[in-house]
């Protein structure tokens, strides 16, 4: 019975958390690690943060910088308090982020809920009050937490769970306080314990997988996951399928080696599945189609639509049966509603050219005997009206993005009468047969 009240407590302390007036759209903005790792200072980020704001990707919505592990230093200081490493921040931590706030940015940081993070500093198990409110002095009010090093269970006597519990309490505590910032909780738990099912209860966006990899089969095995958990993203409720590898990678990884047709259906899967879209690519030094991709108005306004939250669902596998698990081929066809339009995100996951057809009330969101028009959110063109189905040429790894809107009655007695012929009947009961 303990263990149960104990249990009810932890869950409706989540839940108050989340209830701090942010976090109900996607974040938008930039995260240190996928660039830099360990290898950076204050005058290397601001210089990408000054990237970001001449790239026009601020005034776009990417208005938080997000820094990553390998901030302080191994060991905490005499208090217990965690220290900013002097050599990476000379000026000291609440210079770097009133620096960033100059420029319009909001500051994130990150932690974790072992003992170490995962590069090896301090991390914030036993400390998750004394952190935050160090990170809050600092200037920061957003917390990627990650889960690495974490206590023995006789220890902690909780699951994953648990251990996330103590960093929600204190956020938690924490907005009690007057005049306190607000805090958002991003958990960054890798996946291997379904967080679509518990996060939402503690924080705002939650990791489905692993650390993402600039390569198409990379992308190509998370939309495969995404395929079957995309229905539980919602406001304040975000799968998060790790950093937008859309352009140069910087020093700290490999060159990325998408084409540009990968790289918008990176960009599109992510926005239109309402993923956190948090660029992971160096801006100081790429070229002008990373900054075409990233600052789509029509894709973005998808992402943050101020009144539907869910994020777009799969209507047909494409190149297996439908539920198929399949990390080569994932979920091809789309669709979900929006502020604008009925949403339809068609993807060429075959390494060849390939004609897409479909239904249009293959959408759940479609109306029978209506004729729509046709906005391809790529092209940003009207591109005439559908009438039962389209077909649709992609590249190889290709993508569309269709905003279609109601224009009008089809043609009357339009022949078929059903685009769908099966179970479609004259009044008589008559079944009608194509």
């Amino acid at each position: 019975m303990l263990a149960s009240v104990i249990f009810y407590l932890a869950f409706v302390v989540g839940v108050t958390s989340l209830n701090n007036g942010i976090g109900k759209l996607p974040k938008l903005g930039y995260n240190t690690w996928n660039v830099y790792q360990c290898d950076y200072n204050a005058t290397v980020l601001l210089a990408q943060a000054q990237a970001i704001v001449d790239g026009g990707l601020l005034k776009a919505g990417y208005d938080t910088f997000m820094l990553d592990d390998c901030y302080s230093l191994r060991k905490r200081g005499d208090g217990g308090s965690i220290v900013a490493d002097p050599e990476k921040f000379p000026d000291g931590m609440k210079s770097f982020t009133k620096s960033l706030k100059a420029l319009g940015f909001n500051a994130g940081i990150y932690s974790d809920a072992g003992y170490e993070t995962c590069a090896g500093f301090p991390g914030s198990y036993g400390h998750e009050v004394q952190d935050l409110e160090t990170f809050s002095d600092w200037g920061f009010s957003y917390l990627k937490y990650d889960n690495c090093y974490i206590p023995f269970d006789q220890v902690t006597q909780e699951n994953v769970y648990g251990r996330y519990v103590r960093m929600a309490d204190a956020i938690e505590s924490h907005a009690q306080q007057p005049g306190s910032t607000p805090f958002q909780l991003a958990l960054c738990e890798w996946g291997w314990q379904q967080p679509w099912v518990w996060a939402r209860r503690l924080g705002q966006s939650w990791r489905v997988g692993g650390d993402i990899r600039p390569v198409w089969s990379a992308l190509a095995s998370i939309i495969n996951s995404a395929s079957f958990i995309s229905s539980s993203s919602d406001f304040y409720a975000h799968n998060d399928f790790d950093m937008l590898e859309v352009g140069n990678t910087g020093t700290g990884t490999p060159p990325g080696n998408l084409t540009f047709d990968e790289a918008k259906s990176h960009f599109t899967a992510w926005a239109f599945l309402k993923s956190p879209l948090l660029i992971g690519t160096d801006l100081a030094n790429t070229i002008s189609d990373t900054f075409e991709i990233l600052g789509n108005k029509d894709i973005l306004k998808i992402s943050q639509d101020p009144n539907v939250g869910e994020a777009i669902v799969p209507f047909r596998w494409g190149a297996n049966e439908d539920w198929t698990f399949d990390p080569v081929h994932p979920a091809a066809y789309w669709t979900g509603n929006s502020s604008y339009g009925v949403v339809f995100m068609l993807l060429n996951t075959l390494d060849e050219p390939q004609n897409m057809f479909f239904n249009l009330t293959e959408s759940w969101a479609i109306r029978a005997g209506r004729v729509y028009s046709v906005y391809d959110m790529w092209s940003h063109t009207e591109n005439g009206t559908a009438l039962r189905n389209m077909t649709v040429t992609l590249p190889p790894h290709g993508v569309a993005a269709l905003l279609l809107n109601d224009a009008g009655p089809e043609p009357e007695n339009y022949e078929p009468y059903c685009a769908g012929y099966w179970q479609c009947s004259y009044p008589n009961g008559t079944y009608y047969s194509n």
